[in-house]
Parts: structure tokens; C-alpha cells; sequence
């Protein structure tokens, strides 16, 4: 098999089955390293057990005052042979070995090798003190313990050598293994079983892909998250932001690593918060953040049925939302026209009518009392606003609210001049202003709405008095939160944006808004020349 082989086929297995063969193999070596351990620390136990026993039974021997006695007879050996092999078979020792000082056996299990020298080293015995360790001597390899024979006057006359050979001492081992193996062959088997709940676990919360499958989709989902032009926040159960993509932090304004932290913390009060905390259920709900009015959906997220968190998105709908203003103020103007033009039609009919009966100076008189209203209120906006932008605002604002039955007029008191600085937000303050005085006086059969735009002391006033209903006291506080409306929703759109634009709008501008009720709800906004611009 090619180098390419082995490494194809590993590329095939499944990444469950790669983990599960990693740790069955960890294992394995593991539980192995520790049965070599713990059968090296039996062999040396057992080995220092008979290196004890056969230096108990060497002392025993050694202290008989029958085999010291026979050291001085002339053939010591009829004597301590026939002891040495006594014991030795009650001991079941391998060879007991009584010799001299010359090193000449006194005992043997032998016979032959009585009389002859021992084969291992005899001076430690000798030289008065004890040893134990593993030697090779005529009967193989074994355990054994010498010790010195003292004579009457405490001089040493010989020694007494005891051993087990290594084959017993094995056998002994080998009888004790089962215990030895249960403690690694446990470990072994619940170290499997927990490979492969392991493996089934990670294959489970990998949803069966592979880390090439896995890595592809972390690619893919960075380059829609950060390619999309809309916002995105992912959230856990409880609320901590997971993932955040670019353009939630430009629509959001976000600073920083705000992965973690939980959503009230990142996300102003109001609206916005209810609707990414999940208070609110229904979808594309319109709310203001700062000075951009975005489209925000939240969507829970269910992974085998359980709540894991959940994904809001933002949609920029500012540019838009300016649009469909102006589209609905086109729209009342032309409703505003045809109006009129209905109403023109019925004038002519009356000054066709006075002239065919030869009535021609009635007739003048209808067209000039009929051109004078008119002339009237365009001529007063003309001579005390000087924004052309502002001026065509309150026409149409004017041609609508005759549509719906309310007068609209100018204060006396009304002075702008034409360079007056940042008209735009003139233009956001007074056209929200209008359109909540005219549903305010429409709802109650008709009325009028006076407007104020002036250049104070250091700023603009903008003041809208209606003969509305006027506002409770009670919701003074809370009508110019985003989201907050008495009005019922009519499909066209959410309701409760327009008084927060003003209000929004103001307080960028370092500006204030008053509301009171005089007859009626009178609104008050003013905006400094040079106010300076606050985060919100």
C-alpha cells in the first residue's frame, strides 16, 4: 500500500471512529504501562517474600545446636545432611546448604555434591554478616539467603545458604496474576465504554459532520454573516449575545467585544429592548435607535425541540421610512387637490350659473371672497417663513387638514428667516407636530391647529397648539417613549414613532420638548443654535 493509501483511508473514517481508535489505543498503552508496573512490583514482592522466608529458615538452621556440634566431628555431613533435608522438605525450600568455612558443603539435595565447594560467593556469610538476593548456582537461578554459623567461642565456622529457584518463584506469580489482571482489564473495559459513549456523544453533537464538513461551514457562515447587508445578533437561553455581524454593530452602534454580555447592556432602553428581549411577539416591528428607524424580527431557535437561544435581525429602514413620509404627504396633498378640485367645480358651477342670469358682479364678488382665504393663509406663510422647504410643508400640511375639516393657521407671533440652521430637523419636529395635532382634532369632529416657528433668544421654537382633547397627565412621561400610542393601529404602520422623532430629534440638538394642555395639547420644542449634538 502507497504512502497516499494510509492516508486516504483515515481521511475516510468518520470522526467518531478516528477519536474512539485514538483512545482505545491511549488506553490500551495506559492499562498496559500500569500492568507492567504492577506485575513488576508482585515480582518484586513475592522475590523479597522468599528472600525473607529463606532467611528464616537459614537463621533457624544456623542456631541448631546439633548442626553447630557437628562441625567439629570428623565427617559433619552424616549428621547435618539428613537435618538440612528434613527441613528442607517441610519447607518446601529448594536446596538447604550447610558448608565450612572452606566453602565444602556439608548438605546438598544432591548427594554427588556433597563434599565439594559451594558455587557462589561465600565471604559476605563469612565475614559475619547476612545477605539475600537472586544468584545462579548448580541448581539454576534462585532466590536465597545466607547466613554465618557461630561457633562456642563466637568465631564464624561456616555458613547456612537457603534459596527457591526462580521457576517456583514464578509459578507463585503466576498464581497470583488474576488478581493482578482484574484491576487492568476493569479499567481496560470501562475505559472502551467510555470511548464510545464519548464517540457516540460528539457524533451526536456534531450532527454526524466531519471536521472538513464543520470547517466549511464555519467559512460559509462568516462570509454571510459579515457579506449580508442586514443585521444579525445571535443570543443564548439567557440572553447573552453568541455572534454579532458587522452591520448590527454599524445599525446598533456597538464599541468593542460585545460577545457575552447580555443584550440590556448593549441595546438602549426602550422599544428596542422589549422587542430583542422577546417581550413583543409580533414581527417587523419599526423602532428607533438613535437617529435611524430599523425593522427588527426576533425568531427563536429549537435544536431537537429545546429553546437554545435566539436570532434578531436589523434592516435599515431610515431612507425609507423618509420616503413613505413624504410619499403620505404627496398623497394627502393630492387627496388635498382633488378635493379642491371638486370643490372648484362646484364654484364655477356658481359663477356659471350668476353669469347666465346676468349677474356678473355677484359673480366677481363669489371669485374674489373665494380667492381671498386662500391668498390670505399662503401669503401669511410666505411673509413670516422664510425656508421655501418649510413654507411648501405647511401648504401641504394646510390643504390637508382642510380636507379632514380642521383649520390650519399661522401664529401672529411666527418669524423664520430664510438662513435659519438645520432645517431638516425644523422639518422632522413640525411635520410629526402637525400630523399628531390633526389626528388628535380629527377624532373629535373638526377644529383648528395653530403653529409657531420662530428664531428666539440663542435657537428656534416650534410651537403646535390644537383644540384636541389635550394630553392626560398621566402619560405625560411615557408619550414620547418609542413604541407608545393611544391611537388604534390601522395597518399603515406602527403607531407611537412620530412624538419619539421629536423627541429624539430635540435631544440630539441638545434641545427640549414641553407638552401642556391649554384648551387643547400644546406642544413646545426648542432648539439651540449651537447645541451641542448628545450620544443617545
Amino acid at each position: 500500500m502507497t504512502a497516499a493509501g494510509p492516508r486516504r483511508w483515515r481521511r475516510l473514517r468518520p470522526l467518531s471512529t478516528q477519536i474512539l481508535l485514538l483512545q482505545v489505543a491511549i488506553i490500551v498503552l495506559t492499562v498496559s504501562a500500569g500492568f507492567a508496573v504492577s506485575l513488576w512490583q508482585a515480582r518484586a514482592r513475592v522475590d523479597r517474600q522468599e528472600g525473607e522466608r529463606s532467611l528464616a529458615i537459614a537463621r533457624s538452621v544456623a542456631s541448631m545446636p546439633t548442626v553447630r556440634e557437628a562441625f567439629t566431628l570428623a565427617d559433619p555431613a552424616r549428621v547435618i545432611d539428613p537435618i538440612a533435608e528434613h527441613i528442607r522438605r517441610r519447607t518446601h525450600a529448594a536446596f538447604i546448604v550447610v558448608a565450612n568455612r572452606e566453602g565444602i558443603r556439608y548438605s546438598h539435595p544432591d548427594p554427588s555434591k556433597i563434599g565439594q565447594r559451594i558455587s557462589t560467593d561465600p565471604s559476605v556469610a563469612l565475614s559475619g554478616k547476612e545477605y539475600v538476593g537472586v544468584q545462579t548456582g548448580t541448581l539454576g537461578r534462585s532466590v536465597r539467603a545466607k547466613t554465618p554459623v557461630y561457633g562456642p567461642t563466637g568465631a564464624v565456622i561456616g555458613l547456612v545458604s537457603v534459596g527457591v529457584l526462580e521457576s517456583a518463584v514464578t509459578a507463585r506469580l503466576m498464581s497470583d496474576l488474576p488478581v493482578i489482571l482484574i484491576p487492568p482489564l476493569l479499567g481496560l473495559g470501562l475505559g472502551i465504554l467510555g470511548s464510545l459513549l464519548l464517540a457516540r456523544r460528539i457524533k451526536r453533537q456534531t450532527f454526524g459532520l466531519e471536521p472538513s464538513e464543520i470547517a466549511a461551514l464555519l467559512e460559509q457562515r462568516e462570509a454571510v454573516l459579515h457579506g449580508i447587508r442586514e443585521g444579525t445578533i445571535a443570543t443564548d437561553k439567557g440572553g447573552r449575545v453568541t455572534l454579532v455581524n458587522d452591520e448590527a454593530r454599524r445599525l446598533l452602534t456597538l464599541d468593542g467585544d460585545v460577545v457575552g454580555r447580555k443584550l440590556a447592556e448593549i441595546v438602549p432602553p426602550g422599544h428596542v429592548r422589549e422587542v430583542m428581549a422577546g417581550n413583543v411577539d409580533e414581527p417587523d416591528q419599526v423602532v428607533l435607535v438613535s437617529d435611524r428607524v430599523l425593522v427588527v424580527n426576533r425568531m427563536p431557535v429549537f435544536v431537537r425541540g429545546k429553546a437554545i437561544g435566539a436570532v434578531v435581525t436589523l434592516r435599515d429602514r431610515t431612507e425609507l421610512e423618509e420616503l413613505m413620509r413624504e410619499l403620505g404627504e404627496v398623497q394627502s396633498l393630492a387627496d388635498a387637490l382633488r378635493a379642491q378640485e371638486h370643490e372648484f367645480a362646484h364654484k364655477l358651477h356658481v359663477v356659471a350659473g350668476l353669469i347666465e342670469v346676468g349677474r356678473q358682479d355677484e359673480a366677481v364678488a363669489f371669485i374674489r371672497e373665494s380667492s381671498l382665504v386662500h391668498q390670505a393663509l399662503v401669503g401669511s406663510i410666505l411673509e413670516r417663513v422664510g425656508d421655501p422647504i418649510l413654507v411648501g410643508l405647511l401648504l401641504g400640511k394646510a390643504a390637508v387638514a382642510s380636507e379632514r375639516g380642521v383649520e390650519l393657521r399661522v401664529a401672529p407671533d411666527t418669524q423664520l428667516p430664510e438662513d435659519t440652521p438645520d432645517a431638516r430637523d425644523l422639518l422632522t419636529i413640525v411635520a410629526n407636530l402637525i400630523d399628531n395635532a390633526l389626528d388628535s382634532v380629527a377624532g373629535v369632529g373638526g377644529g383648528w391647529i395653530e403653529v409657531t416657528i420662530r428664531a428666539d433668544d440663542g435657537g428656534t421654537l416650534v410651537r403646535v397648539h390644537d383644540s384636541g382633547p389635550g394630553v392626560d397627565a398621566a402619560i405625560v412621561d411615557e408619550i414620547f417613549r418609542d413604541g407608545f400610542t393611544t391611537k388604534i393601529a390601522t395597518g399603515a404602520g406602527r403607531r407611537g414613532l412620530g412624538l419619539a422623532l421629536v423627541s429624539q430629534t430635540a435631544r440630539k440638538r441638545g434641545g427640549t420638548v414641553e407638552v401642556a394642555s391649554e384648551g387643547g395639547a400644546v406642544f413646545t420644542v426648542f432648539l439651540p443654535y449651537a447645541g451641542i449634538p448628545v450620544a443617545l
